[in-house]
């Protein structure tokens, strides 16, 4: 290594165990991730660096804010991919969405029209306020139809964090759970990361994501794969995590 390496500030970017993002708001224009297709290549290729290789656009549909379809998501998912294409980016994509868990999903259930990831995963989110009425009622049926079910970032949600044997009882009905990287490095706060550091010693984390909105998440995603605790982390996650796993169900990129 030559005197400028040694003093560099540059430092290559650490690669994730895993080669599938399965959350993420990179789709252009459709929620307040990627505002643009300029922003959305940009994403991609911090993806990259990263070391994924496959990535699950999950757009917020969300009610009364983002009440995205199953039409204004493929027009932009299909959109990015003919882009992909073009610029030759070696990443594949999917589309599929994070569900919030209100009315607004129930007349999407109801209407079939739902974009489940690869092998029938359905990522749902749930109100930061409070939990649905009728959660396990809904979370039940949503199995019976033949769904699996993965809750976005529970360790984000407060009311879980002050009663934990929630977490259990979820978890115990079938409900896989997806932890951010970002809580990790601790940028939702210090609650959103111990519920997570819980979640993971108890063996309660199936999948990990970025929810990538923009290019400061990607920085301070980076910055925390660098640290000794991602390390340590990364080793007791690997055998666990199930991320790379759907793309056995792959379908062909556009």
């Amino acid at each position: 290594m030559g005197l400028f390496s040694i003093f560099s500030h540059h430092h290559e970017p650490v690669e994730l165990f895993y080669d599938t993002d399965v959350h993420c708001h990179i789709l252009p224009g459709v929620d307040h991730g990627a505002a643009d297709m300029a922003t959305a290549m940009d994403l991609l290729r911090r993806e990259f660096d990263m070391g994924i290789r496959h990535v699950i656009c999950t757009s917020h549909v969300t009610e009364g804010t983002f009440e995205n379809t199953r039409e204004s998501l493929t027009a932009a998912y299909d959109a990015l991919c003919a882009e992909v294409k073009r610029q030759q980016l070696p990443i594949e994509l999917h589309v599929s969405a994070e569900y919030r868990l209100d009315d607004y999903f129930i007349k999407q259930y109801h209407a079939d029209v739902l974009l489940p990831m690869p092998g029938n995963w359905l990522l749902v989110e749930n109100s930061f306020q409070q939990e649905l009425l009728n959660l396990d009622e809904l979370l039940f049926e949503l199995q019976i139809k033949g769904y699996n079910i993965v809750m976005a970032h529970p360790e984000r949600y407060a009311y879980y964090g002050i009663r934990r044997e929630r977490y259990e009882q979820l978890h115990n009905a079938g409900v896989k759970f997806q932890i951010n990287l970002l809580s990790l490095a601790g940028y939702f706060g210090g609650n959103a990361r111990d519920n997570a550091l819980w979640l993971i010693k108890n063996n309660m984390v199936e999948m990990l994501g970025s929810d990538m909105h923009f290019a400061g998440h990607a920085e301070e995603i980076s910055k925390y794969l660098a640290s000794r605790e991602w390390r340590k982390l990364s080793e007791r996650l690997e055998p666990h995590i199930i991320n790379d796993r759907l793309t056995t169900y792959w379908s062909s990129p556009n």
